[in-house]
């Protein structure tokens, strides 16, 4: 579904340029498609006061650049157009495989530019495109728990999950649902609101209403056992920055990177290659009780 709404998005910008430009002259209608790009520096210059420690506002203009490309690399190109460039990769003996799970309002193209990596390096992996695109996370779990199982029957081990935004919350769903029957996953969370968001009231669903802050459904959600959280002073929509740091989580921040930007990050890449060669995957054949 989000990849039908993004398309269409993406084609009504295009023809909004295009109107403006006929009408008024293409010094007009070039810069109307920037405009996603304006109401972006507005959500960056709010954290200057959100956050404490404030972001520098060098920081925030890296940020806020960064993110213009990482936002339209994932909603003008690799969501609407490319979602299933990168099927999920099921290699006969592979030893060790990825969960990947995307955030609210994106599908499994989010993580094409991952997804290739991983498949060049052998490593078994499962996308899911979660539905109900605007229902409740809970219902993500069945999906979640579908692509544990599909890892598990090809490697013989628990996969290492790794969710961005709101899929940190997905996999939360997923272990207090299907946690008892599974060895304790080591679990990487980009940008996701733990504690909750402020900019989830701006948000369509009843995803979003979960994911505000202070709501009844969020403190009822269990942690994870062994998770890294990555999170961002100069995060636009996961604020106050801390609400991305899950108790017990082993947390790294990352400077002068915004929400989308979190993804393209050597440091949550070189974490999941770490996980990857470690040895915190677990075995099968030991289930644990929560």
């Amino acid at each position: 579904m989000n990849a039908r709404l993004q398309r269409i998005w993406v084609l009504l910008r295009l023809a909004a340029a295009l109107f403006v430009g006929w009408r008024f002259g293409w010094a007009w209608g070039l810069p109307t498609l920037g405009l996603p790009a304006a109401v972006l520096a507005a959500g960056f210059l709010q954290l200057h006061w959100v956050n404490r420690p404030a972001p520098t506002w060098g920081q925030l203009l890296r940020a806020w650049a960064g993110e213009v490309l990482a936002s339209e690399l994932a909603f003008s190109w690799r969501q609407p157009w490319r979602e299933w460039a990168e099927p999920d990769h099921l290699p006969a003996g592979a030893t060790a495989g990825v969960l990947l799970v995307h955030g609210f309002s994106c599908n499994r193209g989010r993580w094409n530019g991952w997804m290739k990596r991983l498949r060049a390096q052998g490593v078994a992996f499962v996308a899911p495109s979660l539905e109900p695109a605007f229902g409740s996370i809970d219902a993500y779990a069945d999906e979640i728990e579908a692509g544990v199982q599909r890892l598990k029957a090809v490697t013989g081990r628990m996969p290492l999950l790794c969710a961005h935004s709101m899929g940190g919350l997905a996999l939360r769903a997923w272990w207090r649902r299907y946690g008892a029957g599974h060895a304790a996953p080591r679990a990487i969370t980009l940008g996701s609101p733990h504690r909750g968001t402020r900019m989830a009231v701006l948000g369509a669903g009843v995803n979003a209403a979960q994911m505000r802050r202070g709501s009844a459904w969020l403190a009822e959600l269990p942690g994870l056992p062994d998770a890294d959280c990555f999170w961002t002073p100069c995060d636009q929509v996961v604020n106050p920055a801390e609400t991305a740091i899950l108790g017990g989580a082993r947390a790294h921040r990352v400077d002068g990177v915004g929400h989308m930007g979190l993804v393209h990050t050597d440091a949550a890449w070189h974490c999941l290659q770490t996980a990857l060669a470690g040895s915190s995957l677990g075995s099968v054949n030991t289930p644990r009780r929560i």
